[in-house]
């Protein structure tokens, strides 16, 4: 008996640890990723012919307010109470010069400027001085005297409407104005 109870014991004990054995669970295997091959498409893009336009063009299609506004004739500025043209000043008019030599239909007014210092009268006067001196000077350079005009606003018209020197030192000047085309 004792040989019997053993079997049974041995059975019980293997029944026993079978039935505990873990389940394993069955997984679905995940599918291969697939891989995107992306291709680079090309397209050509069509070429813009871009003109470049020559410097007399691109005067033509201007107006003579942009022009003036891009100031295309440099300032020219002057020291106080005087009408000579300064050393520091005879490359802007020499450019000014080339400029209106390469452009000979147009027409200019050069305005003669003061500071608000001195009279009405004294500052037309001055004004009027500054802007002979820019006009003898672009005719001596070889500009055409016929293309020139000249007007004083004296101190009515300052650039800088300050009360110092430095607004003073930009209101003594002449500008150079196209007029005509």
């Amino acid at each position: 008996m004792k040989k019997v109870l053993s079997f049974f014991l041995i059975v019980f004990i293997a029944v026993f640890f079978y039935s505990c054995k873990k389940n394993k669970i069955k997984t679905i295997p995940k599918p291969k990723k697939q891989e995107t091959k992306i291709e680079k498409v090309q397209e050509e893009v069509p070429k813009l012919k871009v003109e470049k336009l020559s410097e007399e063009e691109i005067f033509n299609k201007k107006s003579i307010e942009e022009l003036n506004k891009e100031q295309v004739l440099k300032i020219v500025f002057f020291d106080f109470d005087k009408a000579n043209i300064r050393d520091d000043m005879i490359p802007v008019i020499e450019e000014n010069a080339d400029w209106l030599k390469k452009h000979p239909t147009v027409k200019i007014l050069i305005e003669g400027h003061c500071d608000e210092r001195g009279t009405v009268e004294y500052n037309l006067a001055l004004g009027e001085k500054r802007a002979k001196a820019v006009k003898e000077y672009l005719i001596s350079s070889g500009v055409s005297p016929g293309i020139i005009t000249i007007i004083s606003y004296g101190k009515s018209k300052p650039l800088d409407p300050a009360h110092n020197e430095a607004a003073w030192s930009k209101n003594r000047r002449a500008e150079l104005k196209i007029i005509e085309k």
